[in-house]
């Protein structure tokens, strides 16, 4: 037992490591969180959505940004559409699972905002049709994924793609990028004054 938990983390490790040495997605990240840090200051918002681990990412994310990562500054707009159940149960029963988060895209999104899709495997059909609907608006599209990309890579504006095809790994590497991905969407908001904040460690 003890050789699979030292296992389990040196695959971790690796994946993260992999992650590091690629310049792709330390680029993309940062192009991100510039476009996503100016629809914020425009008053527009971020919407993000995925499943099962990647729904738990989601509204991880968002979370972050309404209220605070690590250091206190002015609430940032995002949305999670993954946690309306009156909108998640009308929708699955009224037009099917793959429209759940389109619909709400239809109903919420806004010239001016972005979409993060989050889905490890990059093949997940409400996922895949939440981008066609954010591109029907117009608004930029983000995916994180992994395995290569599956079909959402060709699909959105920006692709952060985990070299790993092993689900967790490719969570956990996800939602380190998250985080950091916050926390530079905070530096283009605010400035690198936050740098100099006392860091607050969340309950």
């Amino acid at each position: 037992m003890k050789h699979l938990v030292q296992k389990q983390l040196a695959q971790s490790i690796a994946t993260l490591q992999a992650v590091l040495a690629d310049e792709i997605i330390s680029d993309t990240l940062v192009s991100i969180a510039k476009l996503t840090a100016e629809a914020m200051q425009s008053g527009h918002k971020l919407l993000v959505a995925g499943n099962g681990g990647s729904a738990a990412d989601a509204q991880h994310l968002v979370a972050e940004f309404v209220v605070r990562l690590t250091v206190n500054r002015p609430a940032l707009r995002a949305i999670a559409l993954t946690t309306d159940t009156s909108i998640l149960t009308a929708a699955g029963n009224d037009y099917g699972f793959d429209h759940l988060f389109s619909r709400q895209l239809e109903a919420l999104a806004q010239p001016g905002d972005v979409f993060l899709a989050i889905s490890t495997s990059g093949n997940s059909k409400n996922i895949l049709r939440a981008i066609t609907q954010a591109k029907l608006i117009g608004i930029p599209t983000i995916g994180f994924t992994g395995a290569g990309g599956g079909k959402m890579r060709p699909l959105c504006d920006y692709s952060i793609v985990i070299p790993s095809n092993i689900t967790q790994n490719i969570q956990e590497s996800h939602l380190a990028l998250e985080h950091i991905f916050c926390m530079l969407v905070e530096r283009f908001a605010f400035g690198h004054d936050l740098d100099h904040k006392h860091q607050i460690l969340s309950e």
